[in-house]
């Protein structure tokens, strides 16, 4: 056959065309271009303290993905090295830890990068995972060998003493175990469903056990003083008992006494309640007081040193009798203005004004210093205040001036505190108070305590022979001890 160059072009064309065509389907497919000529991919070495099965073109995988292949596997003075090829296309963070895994326990071995922390930059080639990052899962014959060497050591009497005890421990427990696996699953599954919690309690618990880590003097300084109170206890068990059966008869005498005070001693039990919650609100200035009581008591004792060991019948002091007279002067400020107030010679007696009256200076004013401006909010240490709204609120005291005198309107304040208006005399119902009711006559008799006979203000002799005994006067005590048949 006779070939002509015409034809010889048309089949060489066609030649390329074919070749491309081949190159365009197996190239993608099989990913050529990476395994002949590595394109697409970079190299990463892996340092492992042994091959541990691991054998060339083994998967690499990032979060359960395949992300390359194993290139080869080589021996070193150290250990082991592994050559990984990793898609350029998937970044993984250098900060990772390299596990070689199996697939199933006899299955083959894979790679398995797990990350450490995902802000680290990427794997570039020729990175290296130190040796100190990566595991090697323990060889499975070694292991199967371990335990039938064991199973060997075990004595065959024993041994099936063992499963027959077994059996005879588990034997009928089939619904048990159901239901202990069924509840032992559905707890797995609902911490599943709350692993969130579950990490959050994890992750919360780290400082309470820092709190026992650092308290572990003081727990094993309880320890050890507990345990020398057992020790007491055991030392002095005989006494322990004695107190023990020679209380019952003192406990007896004190129900009796507690049965005896009904229903007295209950009623004053629930008024002491009352008691104690103010106590508690009080209790720092209950405190203060006990503090400052013994320091006051002493001084008040000084002030009859000057007495000490002398013939004076009267008691004497240590005293100053500085007259300061208007030093420092009367607060007006806060109280009704001098057009406001009542004549000092009136004799009646009106309600006071409503609304707080007291000194309105600034609470560091150097007279009044005791007024109602400076006194202590209990429930807030610190603070100072005149009324309790004030004390429990976030408000502060606003004082009305800086002066000695009334300022401003005297209808109105400068601080938008309210002060108390006079009574108007005016106003419905606001006539003078009614006369208070005479006091009763006084009358005086005299008492022959021999007859127990006395004549009463109307004129009349009474006898009354039993407020007194044989002609002397009655204790104390007979005036409160009921007399006898009542």
């Amino acid at each position: 056959m006779n070939l002509t160059r015409r034809i010889l072009i048309q089949l060489a064309v066609v030649a390329v065309v074919a070749l491309a065509g081949v190159a365009v389907m197996f190239f993608p497919v099989l990913n050529l271009q990476a395994k002949w000529f590595g394109i697409g991919r970079y190299t990463v070495t892996v340092q492992l303290p042994q091959a541990g099965g691991l054998y060339e073109r083994g998967n690499v995988t990032y979060r359960g993905y395949n992300v390359g292949e194993v290139k080869s596997v080589h021996l070193t003075d150290t250990g082991v090295e592994a050559d990984m090829l990793l898609d350029s296309d998937i970044k993984i963070p250098s900060d990772v830890n390299a596990e070689v895994h199996s697939v199933s326990a006899i299955g083959e071995q894979y790679i398995d990068l797990l990350p450490r922390s995902a802000d680290a930059p990427p794997l570039k080639n020729g990175d290296v995972i130190p040796r100190d990052r990566t595991t090697v899962p323990p060889n499975i014959s070694s292991l199967v060998d371990a335990t039938n060497k064991g199973l060997q050591a075990i004595p065959q009497d024993n041994l099936k003493t063992v499963v027959d005890e077994a059996y005879l421990a588990f034997g009928g427990l089939g619904p048990e175990l159901a239901r202990f696996v069924q509840g032992a699953t559905a707890l797995a599954i609902d911490a599943r469903a709350n692993i969130n919690e579950l990490t959050t309690l994890a992750d919360k618990s780290k400082p309470i056990l820092d709190s026992q880590t650092e308290t572990s003097d003081s727990i094993q300084a309880w320890a050890a003083n507990l345990a020398t109170v057992t020790d007491q206890l055991r030392n002095e068990d005989a006494n322990l008992a004695t107190v023990l059966r020679d209380a019952t008869p003192a406990v007896d005498e004190a129900r009796a006494l507690f049965d005896q005070l009904q229903p007295t001693l209950p009623i004053v039990l629930a008024n002491l309640v009352s008691v104690a919650e103010v106590a508690a609100v009080y209790r720092g200035n209950v405190e203060q007081l006990l503090v400052l009581l013994p320091q006051g008591a002493a001084s008040i004792q000084a002030v009859g040193v000057a007495n000490r060991n002398t013939k004076q019948d009267y008691i004497g002091g240590f005293l100053s009798f500085n007259l300061n007279l208007n030093l420092p002067p009367a607060c007006t400020t806060g109280f009704l203005p001098a057009q406001q107030l009542r004549s000092s010679a009136l004799e009646d007696y009106p309600p006071p004004p409503e609304g707080d009256v007291y000194c309105r200076v600034p609470q560091d004013a150097p007279f009044n210093v005791r007024g109602a401006r400076n006194t202590p909010c209990v429930e807030k240490p610190g603070k100072r205040a005149p009324t309790v709204d004030i004390c429990e609120s976030d408000e502060h005291y606003v004082p009305l001036n800086d002066g000695y005198n009334w300022k401003g309107d005297p209808n109105a304040t400068l601080s938008g505190q309210d002060v108390p208006a006079p009574r108007d005399p005016s106003a419905p119902g606001a006539g003078p108070p009614p006369a208070a009711p005479a006091p009763p006559p006084i009358a005086v008799a005299e008492y022959d305590p021999s007859s127990g006979s006395y004549v009463g203000p109307d004129g009349r002799t009474y006898t009354q022979s039993d407020l007194a005994h044989g002609g002397e006067p009655k204790t104390w005590q007979d005036l409160v001890v009921p007399p006898a048949g009542n």
